[in-house]
């Protein structure tokens, strides 16, 4: 039976209607990541960030998860051996489709975090600087994000995994971030086949023993059914 990681990047949501860094007009061509998504820029502005992550937030209410979530989360469920997804993404559209064994390793959306205690909770609508933790009560709340310059969450679980994949599979990712980006290098080393599903190739795709490029609602529905039927 085999063990199969699954690292998801916003190409994947991208499909349900939300915002990436190369969306034209979209949310992060209005909101600079240097303004928003640093711990710099939190402590510099923080009704700024809070009002980028509220918009955020509101845009995620709008959108439902798409065929490749759905089926992933059929993977999840009727393969044999073991699948661990990881995703970049700090949206709910995994959970929402049903899948379970997932480690959010940039933080989630709809969560809030204290930096005074570390105390975490679900994030309302809409959050700002005069916000008090539920359970120090400090005003010193934020999105549960892991910024640029902070450590990705989960590694004591995204290890073992990567250590043990016989696949790897990365799904709608640019490659241009890291640790995520040296995972497909990583597994190879070790053995493991290494799957590319993206719209177009990524900056590390020569790490990649297979390449498929299209929509990822088609792509990855088709190379489940593929695993499912033991093709």
């Amino acid at each position: 039976m085999q063990n199969i990681v699954i690292l998801t990047g916003a190409g994947i949501s991208a499909e349900s209607g939300l915002s990436t860094f190369r969306d034209a007009g979209g949310l992060w061509e209005r909101y600079p990541i240097e303004d928003v998504a640093t711990p710099e820029a939190f402590a510099r502005n923080p009704d700024l960030v809070h009002e980028f992550y509220n918009l955020r937030r509101a845009n995620l209410a709008s959108v439902t998860p798409n065929a490749a979530h759905l089926a992933l989360a059929r993977l999840e469920a009727e393969h044999p051996g073991t699948v661990t997804l990881i995703t970049q993404n700090v949206d709910d559209l995994h959970e929402r489709a049903g899948s379970t064994a997932l480690v959010h390793m940039h933080g989630a959306l709809k969560g809030a975090l204290c930096h005074t205690c570390d105390h975490r909770w679900p994030a309302p609508d809409q959050m700002w600087p005069k916000d008090t933790c539920p359970s120090c009560h400090a005003q010193t709340t934020r999105p549960d994000i892991v910024w640029f310059g902070e450590v990705p969450y989960g590694a004591e679980r995204i290890d073992p995994a990567l250590n043990a994949a016989d696949v790897f599979v990365a799904i709608g990712t640019s490659g241009n971030v890291y640790p995520a980006a040296a995972y497909a290098q990583h597994c190879a080393r070790l053995g493991a086949h290494t799957i590319e599903l993206n719209l177009e190739p990524s900056t590390n795709q020569r790490d990649f023993a297979e390449h498929r490029y299209g929509p990822a609602s088609k792509l990855v529905l088709q190379w489940v059914e593929e695993v499912l039927a033991g093709v």
